[in-house]
């Protein structure tokens, strides 16, 4: 049988799920568009009596129906697999210079440029506009961190003014393009240690805010990281504001309930900025999977990367990453120690239930 009318109701609730498990193993046509289409499809579900169900697309095909060129189904990769492999040609893509229009991008998906944009911040959590800006900003760290000459850099990054950086400098660099090129020399980084019940912490603090908090076994180890991170910025011994935030944090981790506001300087891609504010939105005493965290930053489907995201956050505490656990209940990881995330969450039950 090549096609059945009416649908069969197994092989119509799959399309009416969108199950991407029936991919491959027929295909739907629609009587008023002429398209068939994969039983995952992201198009608008077609009613019942418009639709024919075929075997295969060869089957489709040979009663007169033309591919959609959304799903492509004709292609022997599922439908998510084919959705991902063009944006991933996209990314690539951008990364080349100069990085191509929007609409060649979504033409050359297969896509309208809504889909496209739609498709892409899915996939890979930003718009394509927030993507190339990373790109971009990399490649002229990159560049300058190497020694290349800074209007060659800007150029070669893809900047085609170099005022439009010059203008930028804090979102893009945190300092100027000369002084990224010379290792940030002349940038005055003060920090601070305290021990806690939970080890040693540092703070470290731009003139700006605080760049970085750190927790560890010791205060030679800490000192040890904020060195790797800024190895040729100035450290210096901090002030009496810094002796506050210190303060401040040494007694969040006492009393947690108090909460942490603090000022930070802390730089990230649009979609790390986004988890970020996610979380400190986040109660003390409270805990989040990172599937719901995606989804509280309207990406359902980018787990993987909002956990990137937190694994990348520069302020433990402050930025509270250790509220975010694994779906199924357990503990997670936490780039400052498994038992300190422990001790962290169970002081904080601790607090919120005493309140």
């Amino acid at each position: 049988m090549s096609a059945s009318r009416p649908p069969d109701p197994s092989r119509w609730h799959a399309v009416a799920t969108r199950d991407a498990r029936a991919d491959g193993r027929f295909v739907y046509a629609v009587t008023t568009t002429g398209v068939f289409c994969r039983p995952s499809c992201p198009a608008r579900r077609p009613r019942l009596e418009h639709v024919r169900l075929f075997d295969s697309a060869q089957a489709a095909r040979q009663a007169g129906f033309r591919p959609c060129l959304r799903c492509r189904p004709e292609h022997t990769a599922s439908a998510a697999d084919d959705r991902r492999t063009r944006i991933l040609a996209a990314c690539r893509a951008l990364e080349g210079s100069p990085a191509p229009r929007l609409a060649a991008l979504a033409a050359a998906a297969g896509l309208s440029r809504f889909h496209f944009l739609r498709e892409f911040k899915r996939v890979v959590g930003v718009t394509p506009g927030d993507y190339l800006a990373a790109r971009k900003r990399a490649r002229l760290q990159a560049a300058l961190g190497g020694g290349e000459a800074i209007d060659a850099a800007l150029y070669d990054a893809g900047f085609g003014s170099p005022s439009r950086v010059y203008e930028r400098t804090d979102r893009l660099l945190g300092m100027s393009p000369g002084a990224y090129r010379r290792g940030a020399p002349g940038v005055r980084i003060r920090v601070g240690c305290a021990r806690t019940v939970l080890g040693w912490v540092a703070v470290a603090a731009t003139d700006r805010g605080i760049c970085a908090i750190e927790l560890g076994a010791n205060r030679a180890t800490l000192e040890a990281r904020l060195r790797t991170r800024f190895p040729r910025a100035q450290l210096a011994a901090g002030d009496p504001a810094l002796e506050e935030w210190l303060a401040a944090v040494v007694a969040f981790v006492e009393a947690p309930g108090r909460g942490l506001a603090l000022p930070l300087d802390v730089q990230g891609t649009a979609f790390q900025q986004r988890v970020w504010r996610a979380l400190q939105a986040l109660p003390s005493g409270t805990t989040i999977s990172y599937g719901e965290l995606a989804r509280r930053v309207g990406e359902p489907r980018s787990a993987r990367a909002v956990a990137r995201a937190v694994a990348t956050n520069p302020v433990a505490l402050a930025i509270p990453c250790h509220r975010v656990i694994a779906s199924n209940g357990g503990i997670g990881g936490y780039r400052w120690g498994i038992e300190r995330k422990r001790q962290l969450l169970a002081r904080e039950r601790t607090a919120a239930a005493t309140e």
